[in-house]
């Protein structure tokens, strides 16, 4: 009898149907996607061409004054022909230094010009001992030393310019406002971005006049100005120089800006220091000789009773968190042109001449004021044709702001050099 095969059941077609497809009921799984970081708004600003010196065959010069006596000045200023001088100037300077260490300008590739300005400021840098600060006491404000200081400066700045090939009088008179200014205010005892900034206008200057030429940018920036920075960093320890607009911890540094804007070029595509690296001793201690932003950030940090970029400059701990140096250098380029430029209470101070002229339109600078920052002593406060914006306080004229290194050199002077004060959760 032959086995019968067991029944196969017959699937139902109406109970297939009501079995819901779960393959169409979940949810496809992607990875997660980090979100984007917040985009900044405002474009970099481009480098506009940096103008041919004028020709000086029939050239009038001219004293320098401060022209920027209101807001509606300021406002013709940045309109000018003459800020876009000024930025083509000094975003040049840090083109020039794109992915170039220190160590690369050699001493046989500078020119005579270059040569004279950095004996210049190793002259400058001996009036120290000549002009030795009083005694402070502890005080950490302003040493009255530093006028004499000024005074030997004043007194050479003739000479020095003839040796850099200069003797007509009036020439010479319009270029020395801006040096002079470079090193800090007579009256006030102070030093900040805007005199930096007077330092980089008496280079322009001497390329106005045909002392320095384009081929000149990479030493200007790595031996020229890392001269002038390490003389101010010796002027600043030795007179206690109040920061000038400082707004303590949330400002990027009380003295220098420009160290982070050309640093920031330098580093540009750096093969492996990266932003974070300024948080690493070796790569700093290291590299900081051969790269601006990490000497200033060195700097810095030796100044500082406290310890850690994220206490004593968090400003600078924070920019560290970018992914590159080209954020940082674009970073830095806004800052310029927003927190220096484009800032009232720095700009009042500065000066325009017939090499770095005024637009049409703007106040004339009355003489009863023009003292102040001359360098001549006042008698009172009124800062007569002074002009403010009406925010913050201390930024030019207002509250004294003690110096954080005058502290740091105090508490040497006391024996206290071991260590640096921690936070207690640090």
């Amino acid at each position: 009898m032959a086995s019968e095969s067991p029944a196969q059941p017959v699937s139902s077609p109406s109970l297939a149907s009501g079995i819901p497809n779960l393959k169409d009921r979940i949810p496809k799984l992607e990875p997660r996607r980090r979100r984007p970081g917040p985009s900044n708004p405002t474009p970099v600003p481009q480098t506009p061409a940096l103008p041919s010196p004028p020709d000086l065959t029939d050239w009038s010069f001219k004293l320098p004054s401060r022209r920027i006596l209101s807001k509606e000045d300021h406002d013709l200023f940045l309109a000018s022909p003459t800020y876009n001088l000024i930025v083509a100037w000094v975003f040049g300077l840090s083109e020039s230094v794109v992915d170039t260490p220190k160590s690369a300008v050699r001493d046989e590739s500078l020119s005579q010009g270059a040569k004279t300005i950095l004996s210049i400021l190793d002259q400058a840098e001996a009036f120290v001992s000549q002009s030795p600060p009083n005694e402070q006491g502890g005080c950490r404000f302003g040493n009255k030393a530093f006028r004499g200081f000024l005074d030997l400066v004043k007194e050479k700045t003739t000479a020095w310019h003839e040796s850099l090939g200069l003797h007509n009088a009036d020439a010479i008179a319009e270029a020395s406002a801006y040096f002079v200014q470079s090193f800090g205010n007579r009256n006030r005892i102070d030093y900040g971005s805007g005199h930096e900034l007077n330092f980089m206008m008496w280079l322009l200057c001497l390329y106005q006049l045909g002392i320095l030429q384009r081929s000149d940018f990479q030493a200007l920036v790595l031996r020229v100005f890392v001269r002038y920075l390490s003389l101010m960093r010796v002027v600043q320890m030795a007179y206690y120089l109040e920061p000038a607009g400082s707004h303590g911890v949330w400002g990027l540094d009380d003295y220098q800006f420009l160290p982070f804007l050309f640093g920031a070029s330098q580093l540009l595509h750096h093969p492996y220091i990266t932003p974070r690296g300024i948080h690493q001793d070796l790569t700093v201690e290291e590299f900081g000789d051969d790269y601006l932003y990490l000497g200033q950030v060195n700097f810095v940090n030796s100044t500082k009773t406290v310890k850690g970029l994220r206490w004593h400059s968090p400003m600078l701990d924070d920019i560290s968190s970018s992914k590159s140096w080209t954020k940082i250098d674009g970073g830095m380029r806004r800052m310029f042109v927003a927190e220096v430029l484009g800032k009232l209470p720095v700009m009042q101070h500065f000066l325009f001449g017939s090499l770095i002229s005024a637009a049409a339109g703007m106040s004339e600078e009355d003489p009863s004021a023009a003292g102040e920052d001359s360098g001549e002593d006042q008698s009172n406060n009124s800062h007569t044709g002074h002009a403010h914006d009406g925010t913050g306080w201390g930024d030019c004229c207002g509250i004294k702001v003690p110096s954080a290194l005058a502290a740091a050199q105090e508490m040497k002077k006391g024996g206290h050099v071991e260590t640096l004060r921690r936070i207690p959760f640090d």
